[in-house]
């Protein structure tokens, strides 16, 4: 039993999601997950779609069970993913399921804006990395589907889960900058960038920061859980990056973050967001962070293609053991081929070797032929695209980089952080795995009062609560 209030994160990425109880105690964050389940897009007739009423179905039962386990919890904080949305008509129900962001239909989209507002004049608002799924995309390839007729609200999924279970709308800064339409300075909707999307701004709800008090959950969810009446739901780094970034164990400055996990998010925290040419030639972003900080980083590809890899072979009527696969790469001599991970052409689901292995046939590199061979492809490739980026980080904002930390799931594969080290000449620390989970009860504790003080206040909390591992760079 926790000796004080209790706060419940619920942490859903694109494989799958978890319900968190979290407390301080003897200043360090104790956590338990109560329930954790999958996720993933599902193909329809129109395209990849998520389970949105499933996924909030699941966050119910997360919540009973929390309630069940834990009768103090004061507070509930929601991160998802970026850059997905569900649109509500006139009478607030939602109208279909979101589409997925790995769908092709922004193809159209993107030439479209960028007929509308010349790239450079676009990087120069939001400070945001060009991806094809940017929300401005998706909304606008939108606008040719019968849905858009009847939308009158736009909410980003973090913001749609809370709104039902509170019904009240809003949405976090940290997910609104991963939508291209806000403004990184005013850190608020660009009245102009809505204009370019075709959206009125009554469709958007107001920007929140990182710990604002959303509202009391509902007597309809309060019934159905078992929580107590007075829970709150706190808005948290709802971008699941930013709450992760938010609980990097870092207790010295100078150092860079990789987010590991299906994506690969690699960068710095900077005060103000950098909207130089030089940094949008080079596809950095700036997207909000917790305490009006800036996580100012790259958008690299993660183990979604060894992921995707594992789920082909499956298919294909083979199972592997990802440990005995990592131990089989590990001993495979460096120098192999590599792929650019960051690629569009790894964006979508399906054939992933086959996508892998032409790619090495096009640009002259000899074809993975094992499944050690190609996870040993992954990891290189993406050790070598961590190098690249934290190297670009360190010039365009002039800050030295003399460590980098590895949370998330990617902090478990030992054989990546070591080739992360290796690569980027830096000692890597790696850990925690509930990062994102960590960040997300960590601002709920501090917006009421379990805790105090800035980032470099909480960070401790988190090295002191956590088991981390230190790889050092090979010796040259």
């Amino acid at each position: 039993m926790s000796p004080g209030p209790v706060f419940g994160a619920v942490d859903i990425g694109a494989s799958g999601g978890r319900v968190i109880a979290g407390w301080i105690d003897d200043g360090t964050i104790h956590t338990d997950v109560v329930h954790r389940f999958g996720n993933g897009p599902s193909e329809t007739a129109d395209g990849l779609r998520w389970d949105i009423r499933g996924l909030y179905a699941e966050v119910i039962t997360g919540l009973g069970r929390l309630a069940e386990c834990y009768p103090r919890v004061i507070s509930i904080g929601i991160d998802t993913w970026a850059v997905d949305y569900g649109l509500l008509d006139a009478a607030g129900e939602l109208i279909e399921d979101p589409h997925c962001y790995r769908d092709p239909r922004t193809e159209a989209a993107v030439d479209t804006v960028h007929d509308r507002i010349d790239p450079a004049a676009l990087y120069a608002i939001t400070g945001l990395q060009f991806l094809p799924f940017n929300t401005i995309y998706q909304l606008v390839a939108e606008q040719s589907c019968p849905a858009w007729e009847r939308a009158a609200t736009i909410l980003m999924l973090p913001d749609l889960l809370a709104y039902w279970l509170t019904g009240e709308q809003g949405t976090d800064v940290t997910n609104a900058s991963s939508t291209a339409l806000l403004d990184a300075t005013a850190r608020d909707w660009s009245a102009e960038l809505l204009k370019v999307a075709g959206v009125d701004p009554g469709m958007l709800p107001a920007v929140q920061a990182a710990g604002t008090i959303r509202g009391p959950l509902s007597a309809e969810v309060i019934k159905q859980t078992g929580l107590p009446a007075e829970t709150v739901l706190t808005s948290v780094g709802s971008h699941d990056t930013a709450s992760a970034v938010a609980a990097v164990p870092a207790t010295e400055p100078n150092f860079g973050y990789i987010s590991s996990g299906t994506w690969s998010l690699v960068g710095i925290e900077t005060p103000e967001p950098i909207l130089t040419e030089d940094s949008r030639a080079a596809n950095f972003t700036n997207e909000g962070g917790v305490d009006r900080r800036i996580r100012y980083l790259r958008n690299e590809g993660g183990l979604w293609l060894l992921q995707e890899s594992l789920r082909q072979w499956q298919l294909d009527g083979t199972d592997h053991d990802l440990d005995q696969l990592l131990a089989e790469a590990a001993t495979l001599a460096a120098g192999g081929p590599t792929v650019d991970v960051g690629a569009d052409e790894f964006i979508a689901p399906g054939g992933m070797p086959e996508r892998i292995a032409a790619a090495c046939r096009r640009d002259g590199r000899p074809e993975p032929r094992t499944a050690a061979e190609f996870t040993r492809c992954i990891l290189d490739s993406l050790a070598i695209a961590y190098d690249a980026t934290v190297q670009a980080a360190e010039q365009l904002a002039g800050q030295p980089i003399e460590r980098v930390h590895v949370v998330g799931g990617g902090s478990q594969n030992a054989l990546l952080c070591q080739l992360t080290a290796d690569a980027t000449g830096r000692p890597v620390i790696a850990g925690p795995v509930e990062a994102t989970a960590l960040g997300n009860l960590l601002v709920q504790a501090r917006a009421h009062g379990a805790v105090a003080g800035a980032l470099e206040d909480l960070r401790p909390i988190v090295a002191a609560s956590s088991t981390l591992t230190r790889y050092e760079p090979a010796a040259s």
